[in-house]
């Protein structure tokens, strides 16, 4: 493990070698205040989408660390292991290197279904688990075949995408995001000097882990979830839409042991981005809710 300096507001950046040859990168703010906060990305995300709920946590003393998954971010790109299976140990790896004992684990999108894996099979690494809409993604449940899934998914091609024409269609899609939030969510992908932007996650690692998505659920692992767990949707303004998302997510509270349902009406996927006072506010609840916890 090692460390090395950030901009200011950013936190020590910590690289942490979770397996032979792979080292993940993590955003590090720091506190002495229990629990800790470990906070994971989604799917062709990265840890910077978290700033601002990192920000707000550590103003309330508490350490707080988001990780890069691999090919993400600013974190290493091996040949292989790209599937939830792996993204949950390599989370633990990166707890039980940073000593963090029972800490409030978020994981937003993918990032759920991968921190509700990782509780299931490290319960001791978990004080309390927060699933930032995701953890409930279930692709079987959505498409009738994989090869139905996997066409409709597949990332498009970026055909000499530019950082500025992104940024400007954030900011009209997204005009309540913050600056650093649209700068985090260009940081999805690799800027050139020309200002072009190519994948950190090629395609095929990106429909590696999706597949990996259809074949490993989430839902099969929630009876094993013992922690506390916070389940934060977007719900959308289209009523069915909506309810669609809340029949599963209500599934998903009836199959853990112990959950709570916090809706987010008319939100963004990506909730961390766009409401990142209130989104700490109930990573805080959840800390709260989560002591005592056995």
């Amino acid at each position: 493990m090692s460390g090395s300096g950030a901009k200011a507001g950013e936190g020590l950046q910590i690289s942490v070698t979770v397996a032979d040859g792979v080292a993940l990168r993590v955003r590090h703010r720091a506190g002495s205040a229990p629990p800790p906060f470990l906070l994971v990305h989604g799917l062709s995300s990265n840890a910077r989408l978290w700033d601002g709920v990192a920000d707000r946590l550590a103003a309330e003393g508490h350490p707080v660390y988001a990780v890069d998954l691999r090919s993400h971010g600013e974190s290493d790109a091996p040949e292989e292991g790209y599937d939830t299976a792996t993204a949950a140990a390599d989370v633990a790896a990166v707890a039980g290197a940073l000593g963090l004992g029972p800490a409030i684990v978020a994981g937003q999108s993918w990032g759920g279904n991968v921190v509700v894996r990782m509780a299931a099979e490290h319960p001791a690494l978990v004080a309390g688990l927060a699933l930032v809409d995701g953890g409930w993604i279930d692709l079987s449940a959505d498409f009738a075949s994989w090869s139905e899934c996997a066409r409709a998914l597949r990332p498009p091609e970026l055909a000499g995408a530019t950082a500025d024409a992104m940024r400007a269609r954030l900011r009209r899609v997204h005009p309540d995001w913050s600056t650093a939030a649209i700068e985090a969510t260009v940081a999805n992908l690799r800027v050139g000097p020309d200002g072009t932007l190519t994948r950190r996650l090629s395609i095929p690692r990106h429909m590696s882990i999706l597949r990996s998505m259809w074949d490993d659920p989430p839902h099969r692992w929630f009876p094993a979830v013992t922690a506390p767990v916070l389940l934060l949707p977007a719900i959308p303004e289209d009523p069915q839409r909506a309810q669609r998302i809340r029949d599963r997510v209500a599934a998903a509270q009836a199959a853990l042991p112990r959950a709570t349902i916090r809706e987010y009406l008319g939100a963004d996927h990506d909730l961390h981005a766009q409401h990142p006072d209130r989104l700490a506010r109930d990573l805080l609840d959840l800390a709260t809710m989560s002591v005592g916890t056995p």
